[in-house]
């Protein structure tokens, strides 16, 4: 009797698009995910003016012009402390979800944004590098914060049928972020020497957008119940997202997920770590989050000019090859984001990071021979638009999904604290030393990034398993299956949710199975 009651329960709590999931899809990643997108790029096509800028400044201020190798490392750190800030950024997200949710949390990081864009706006009015770094470490936070919450917040609102679809969502905001700073970064618009600061700072756009129309949805359904154990929200919630009167289902699926966790508080990363019966699930988190950036897809995106210019590509030609790459980036999201809840969370991230590994072995034989074949420089370039297309299928958003899909709601925020971290870590490590690896390497260096993108198809291929269209639940019972390990504790009171004008006619009986 219990299981044909859970597998009631499991079986009607798919749903269907309605218009605030796709508007909460939109808004939370155009005005987040989207930023982190184009401050991964902004920084390429003004980088000669930005050096020029630190240069006269120094001159201006110590009466002598500054050597290559000092200018280098001042525009690596103007690239890299991003990921420093985004690091920052990941290591609060526990605490921020924990008191202010999900919602709360996207919303009251925004005014991060402005208080950036100012300083990048204004610095080279105020003849000031510091500025421009140090808006550069304030925008990381906000993106190692929002690249962490909204596809948490987006997982824990879609129905389970609908999880990949909306995860991706983020990704693909990632995507035209990218294609936004190259546009924007042709010398025609913004790529000038007298427009780079507003350049940088147009980042408060979308973010505005973004606090003004937000608000106006719900919270995370889930959080609403299991963390805060308020009822009347959660169905006020559950009605706004599913277009549904009757959310019975959906909300015995998460008192099973509720009573299948050990204490009803969230727990700490050390506990995380500490906890044997999640290994496996930790371990993914780790390697899927650093393999997607030491796979080399910063380096392309940081360097994109850089890397043409030493290919061969003319100077004139660069920017727009640049945006037809972004192009490409924006295809191949849209193909992974439609795709996903068919082929499912393997074929994607495995056939990505696949592609990505034999296209960095390309690209490094592309680069050698070059100088004794001259198409070989095309060829290059159409091994970078390869690493890129594979990266935006699967890996640019699948590991966040996967994230939060490996844990139970009281252990995803330590998750996603140590999935960011490691991720933004990993960020900084290649922003910070690939020009130097790319002068003493030379063209072997992507061989470094194929090796990593390998070593990732294989991992997941060989340990973690197929999550589309199943519970947390369900996926962390297909970790283990120990579930004597699992103390169950109160639900929330069933008499409020049986008081519930149209939850649905509840008997006693068809809530047994979630009595301790």
């Amino acid at each position: 009797m219990d299981n044909h009651k859970k597998a009631f329960g499991t079986k009607h709590i798919a749903g269907h698009l309605t218009f605030p999931l796709l508007a909460v899809s939109l808004l939370s990643s155009f005005g987040s995910s989207m930023l982190y997108g184009y401050n991964l790029a902004v920084v390429n096509s003004p980088s000669e003016h930005i050096k020029a800028f630190y240069n006269a400044t120094w001159v201006q201020r110590y009466g002598e012009s500054l050597d290559p190798s000092p200018l280098t490392i001042l525009y690596s750190l103007t690239v890299s402390v991003f990921a420093l800030g985004g690091m920052l950024g990941s290591l609060l997200v526990g605490v921020l979800v924990s008191r202010f949710g999900r919602k709360g949390t996207v919303l009251k990081s925004s005014p991060l944004v402005f208080i950036a864009g100012a300083m990048m706006g204004f610095s080279r009015v105020l003849g000031s590098p510091e500025m421009v770094i140090i808006g550069r470490f304030i925008t990381g936070i906000h993106s190692g914060i929002s690249l962490s919450v909204v596809p948490m917040y987006l997982g824990e609102i879609s129905p389970k049928n609908l999880r990949g679809f909306l995860g991706l969502m983020p990704s693909i905001f990632i995507c035209l972020g990218v294609f936004t700073a190259q546009v924007l970064g042709l010398p025609e618009l913004l790529g000038q020497d007298e427009t780079w600061p507003l350049f940088l700072a147009i980042v408060v756009v979308p973010t505005f957008i973004q606090i003004a129309m937000l608000p106006f949805f719900p919270e995370s359904p889930r959080y609403l119940l299991i963390d805060k154990s308020n009822v009347h929200a959660t169905i006020a919630a559950l009605r706004c997202f599913r277009g549904e009167h009757d959310v019975q289902d959906v909300i015995e699926e998460m008192k099973e997920e509720q009573q299948s966790l050990t204490s009803d508080e969230t727990v700490s990363v050390c506990q995380l770590f500490l906890d044997r019966t999640l290994f496996w699930q930790t371990l993914s988190v780790i390697v899927i989050n650093m393999g997607m950036q030491l796979s080399g897809i910063d380096a392309i995106w940081f360097y994109t000019n850089s890397i043409f210019e030493n290919a061969g590509i003319p100077l004139a030609e660069i920017p727009y090859t640049t945006v037809g790459t972004g192009a490409i980036e924006i295809i191949a999201g849209l193909i992974g984001c439609f795709t996903v809840e068919k082929l499912g969370r393997r074929p994607l991230i495995i056939g990505g990071f696949s592609f990505m590994g034999f296209c960095c072995a390309g690209i490094t034989v592309a680069l050698v021979f070059q100088a004794r074949i001259p198409w070989m420089r095309y060829a290059s370039v159409i091994f970078v638009i390869g690493i890129i297309a594979g990266f935006c299928i699967g890996p640019a958003g699948l590991p966040f999904i996967m994230t939060g899909e490996l844990f139970m709601q009281s252990h995803r925020p330590a998750a996603y604290i140590v999935g960011g971290t490691l991720n933004w870590l990993s960020n900084f490590t290649v922003g910070f030393v690939f020009p130097f690896l790319q002068m003493s390497a030379g063209a072997f260096c992507y061989l470094v990034f194929c090796g990593v993108s390998f070593f990732v198809a294989i991992y997941v291929y060989f340990v973690i398993p197929e999550t589309k269209n199943k519970t947390f639940l369900e996926i962390s019972e297909m970790f283990s299956s120990d579930k004597s390990l699992r103390k169950p504790v109160m639900p929330v009171d069933d008499m409020k949710l049986r008081k519930m004008n149209g939850y649905g006619a509840l008997e006693s009986s068809s809530l047994e199975y979630s009595q301790p």
